[in-house]
C-alpha cells in the first residue's frame, strides 16, 4: 500500500492532467472532494495481450497509484469485453464455447498483468454481466429520439441528432461524411450512424445471443462501456482513460450515448496514452513486428518492461526495440546495485526533502514519470556518494509509488529470464566461483582467469571485494 502524501490538516494536491476533451492541461478538481472515480477501457479477450495492452495497463496503474498516494479515495474500474465479433469468430474456429475461450484468456491476462506489477482494479465488470443495463440505455436513447430500430432488427444511434458529436476527437460531421466508405448500409438512416444492438445471425452460436425488446441479438461494442461505467461510477464521473486508438470512434460514441441518455456531462477528464512503435514502425501483425506480453517476458524481466514503459511520458509514442529494453535493463540494474551496496533503512517518505518535492512536482505535472525517474537517478547518485541507508530508504519508497525497486536487490540482480539461465543456474555459478576461489588460493591464476572468462562470456558479472565475490547477470 502506497502511503498518502497528505493528511487532514494539509492542503489538497495540485495535480494537473492533460484533458483530451479540452486539448490542454487542466487543474484536476474531482466532482466530490477527496474522491476520484476512474474508468479505464480494458481488454477484448480472444487472444493473448500484446505490448500495447501492457503500456495501457501499466500507465493507468501508475495513475491510480499516484492518485491514492496523493490522498484521494479512488474507485478504479477496468472492464472486460467478453462478447464481440472477434470472440465469436475465434470460438467458432476453435470449436469451443465462448465463455471457455474468454475465461482462458482472462486468466492469461491476469497472469501477464500480475507479472507487470499491475494492481488489480476495484471492479472488473464483464460485458456479458451488464446486458440488461445496455437494454435500459438503448431504450432511453430511443425514447429521447437519438436511436431507432432498423428493419433488419439492429438498433442504431442517430449521430446527427446529438449536438456536439466530434467534440472529443475534433472531427466534424462534414469531415466524417467526406471520409465515409462507398458501401452504405441500407438499414441506416444515415451512413454515420453506429450500431447499439446487433440482431442475431443464423450462423452465430446460441451463447452469443440474448433476448431483447428488439429481438434476439447482442450489444454493440460502444454501448458496453457506457452501461458498465454508469453502473459502477454513476452517469457523471471524473476520469475516463484508454489508448489513443480508442479516442475515435469508441470514446466519441460513448459520450454521445451517455450524454444522450442522461442529458448531462458524462466525464470531466479524458486521458489517452500514446502508441507503441516497434523499431520506429507501427506495431502490427501484417508487418511481423507484433509481440505479446508473454513473448517479451521470455526475454526480459517484467520489472524491466514496466520500467521501460514508465520512463517515457505516457502521452508520447514509445519505440520498442531490444536495444531500448537492454538500456532499461541496465538502468534498472544500476538502481538495484545501489540498493545492494547500500542497504535501505525502511522509512516513510520525507516529503520535505528536495528529492521528494521534485518527484511530487513531476508527478503532479500530468504524471510526468520522465522527470520523476530522473529524480530517482539523482537520488541514487547521492546514495552512492553518501553511502546513506536512510537515503536508500527514500529511493526505495519513492520507487514504490511507481511500482519499482521493491525486490531484494541481489535476487533481482541474479534473476534469470526464460532460457537466459541455460546451464548457468545460481548453484552452478556459485560452484564455479568456489572453483575460482580455490584456484586463486592455489596460485593457479590461469584456471582462475579461465573461470572468470567463462562466466563473463555467459553474461555473468563478478564483483570482488574484501568481503568476498558476489555476482549478477549482465
Amino acid at each position: 500500500m502506497v502511503e498518502s502524501l497528505f493528511y487532514a490538516n494539509e492542503t489538497a494536491p495540485m495535480l494537473n492532467i492533460y484533458n483530451t476533451l479540452a486539448r490542454e492541461k487542466q487543474r484536476f478538481q474531482p466532482i466530490t472532494d477527496g474522491k476520484v472515480n476512474m474508468y479505464v477501457c480494458g481488454m477484448t479477450v480472444y487472444d493473448y495481450c500484446h505490448l500495447g495492452h501492457a503500456r495501457m495497463v501499466v500507465v493507468f496503474d501508475m495513475v491510480s497509484r499516484w492518485l491514492r498516494a496523493s490522498g484521494y479515495q479512488l474507485t478504479h474500474v477496468r472492464n472486460i469485453t467478453d462478447i464481440d465479433d472477434k470472440i465469436i469468430k475465434r470460438a467458432l474456429e476453435n470449436g469451443e464455447a465462448i465463455n471457455t475461450l474468454t475465461g482462458r484468456f482472462i486468466t492469461a491476462m491476469n497472469e501477464d498483468f500480475d507479472a507487470l506489477g499491475v494492481i488489480r482494479p476495484d471492479h472488473e465488470p464483464r460485458a456479458t454481466e451488464h446486458v440488461q443495463g445496455m437494454h435500459d440505455l438503448i431504450a432511453k436513447l430511443i425514447a429521447n429520439g437519438l436511436a431507432y430500430p432498423a428493419p433488419n432488427g439492429d438498433v442504431y444511434y442517430a449521430v446527427r441528432k446529438f449536438e456536439g458529436y466530434g467534440k472529443l476527437s475534433g472531427k466534424s460531421l462534414d469531415d466524417l461524411r467526406a471520409g465515409e466508405r462507398v458501401d452504405v448500409d441500407v438499414n441506416k438512416q444515415d451512413p454515420l450512424d453506429f450500431v447499439l444492438w446487433k440482431a442475431a445471425k443464423s450462423d452465430e452460436p446460441q451463447d452469443a445471443k440474448w433476448a431483447s425488446p428488439w429481438g434476439e441479438g447482442r450489444p454493440g461494442w460502444h454501448i458496453e462501456c457506457s452501461a458498465m461505467s454508469c453502473h459502477h461510477l454513476g452517469s457523471h464521473f471524473d476520469i475516463h482513460a484508454g489508448g489513443s486508438d480508442l479516442q475515435f470512434p469508441h470514446h466519441e460514441n460513448e459520450i454521445a450515448q451517455s450524454e444522450g441518455a442522461h442529458g448531462h456531462a458524462y466525464v470531466n477528464y479524458w486521458m489517452h496514452n500514446g502508441f507503441i512503435r516497434v523499431d520506429n514502425e507501427k506495431m502490427s501483425k501484417s508487418l511481423g513486428n507484433f509481440f505479446t506480453i508473454r513473448e517479451v517476458l521470455e526475454k526480459y524481466d517484467a520489472e524491466v518492461v514496466r520500467f521501460f514503459i514508465l520512463r517515457a511520458h505516457y502521452r508520447s509514442q514509445l519505440n520498442y526495440s531490444d536495444a531500448h529494453l537492454d538500456d532499461a535493463k541496465g538502468a534498472l540494474s544500476r538502481f538495484y546495485t545501489t540498493l545492494k551496496n547500500v542497504p535501505a533503512t525502511e522509512s516513510v517518505i520525507d516529503w520535505s526533502s528536495s528529492y521528494a518535492l521534485r518527484f511530487k512536482a513531476a508527478m503532479d505535472d500530468d504524471f510526468n514519470t520522465v522527470e520523476a525517474v530522473a529524480v530517482l537517478f539523482e537520488l541514487a547518485l547521492e546514495v552512492n556518494k553518501q553511502q546513506s541507508g536512510e537515503l536508500a530508504g527514500q529511493l526505495k519508497a519513492l520507487g514504490a509509488i511507481l511500482g519499482l525497486l521493491q525486490r531484494e536487490p541481489q535476487a533481482y540482480l541474479q534473476a534469470s529470464i526464460g532460457e537466459a539461465e541455460g546451464e548457468y543456474s545460481a548453484a552452478a555459478i556459485e560452484a564455479l566461483i568456489e572453483g575460482r576461489k580455490a584456484a586463486r588460493a592455489a596460485k593457479n591464476f590461469a584456471e582462475s582467469d579461465r573461470i572468470r572468462d567463462e562466466l563473463i562470456a555467459a553474461g555473468i558479472v563478478l564483483e570482488d571485494s574484501a568481503q568476498g565475490t558476489t555476482w549478477r547477470r549482465g
